[in-house]
């Protein structure tokens, strides 16, 4: 072969440009993952979707109770009247409080009525009765505080193991396609390795979201349920002192 032929050739070839570096990013590794792992990360997305939904509801839900028990509590303490505190409360309906003094003043007013046919008698049963009103409707107003808010412990602690579940069926799924092509070089590994770390990041931005919601929910919850307790000894303190 002539020299000088062989010298063009290997000109031709160095000078041919080079096809470009594939860029092995986030979202590259997520449409290169494997069937399971994408289920999966499919699966941790409804979750994240479910949760961010469930934040923000029971967060404005919060937010609402929380303003109108301290607008209640104010009416409730500026006021003489139980029955004026009572027809305030119909507009401050998602205030847990206002619900507990609602379900206290009815049952008061049974009382009342039953005590003026009995010649005005009110027997220490009825203040019980009463006691237990409120302690139903407290019951009630923190079970639907806590409503929805058991998802996101669920999601926070459940989620980094499905993720954990994508990345091992990832990384098997790896070390067999290496068995089959004989070789554990970066191109052969790299799309596989990095479908099933993607697996497990998509299982934290699940859960740690939800594990911060569901804490600062729980806290704020806890002291709206010190709120109706307090108000309920204060309120039977009260119905103690002019009633019996």
């Amino acid at each position: 072969m002539d020299p000088t032929s062989v010298i063009n050739a290997v000109l031709v070839a160095q000078a041919r440009p080079l096809p470009p570096p594939v860029e092995y990013g986030f979202w590259y590794s997520v449409a290169h993952a494997g069937v399971v792992e994408q289920l999966v990360m499919l699966a941790l997305l409804g979750f994240s979707v479910v949760s961010w939904a469930i934040i923000a509801f029971k967060w404005r839900t919060l937010r609402r109770s929380y303003h109108e028990s301290e607008t209640f509590l104010d009416v409730f303490w500026s006021s003489k009247r139980l029955d004026a505190i009572y027809q305030r409360s119909e507009s401050l309906s998602a205030s847990p409080v206002s619900q507990v003094f609602r379900a206290g003043y009815i049952e008061l007013a049974k009382i009342k009525k039953k005590g003026e046919s009995d010649n005005g008698d009110m027997q220490l049963g009825s203040l019980e009765s009463i006691e237990r009103s409120l302690r139903r409707a407290a019951s009630a107003e923190l079970t639907g505080l806590e409503s929805l808010i058991p998802f996101l412990a669920t999601v926070g602690s459940t989620s980094p193991f499905i993720g954990l579940f994508g990345t091992v069926i990832g990384i098997m799924n790896s070390f067999q396609d290496i068995g089959q092509m004989g070789s554990a070089g970066f191109t052969t590994v790299a799309p596989g390795i990095g479908g099933a770390l993607v697996a497990t990041a998509f299982g934290l931005l699940a859960a740690i979201p939800a594990v911060i919601a569901y804490n600062w929910f729980l806290t704020r919850i806890r002291i709206l349920d010190t709120e109706m307790s307090n108000f309920s000894s204060d309120f039977l303190n009260i119905i103690k002192r002019h009633f019996f």
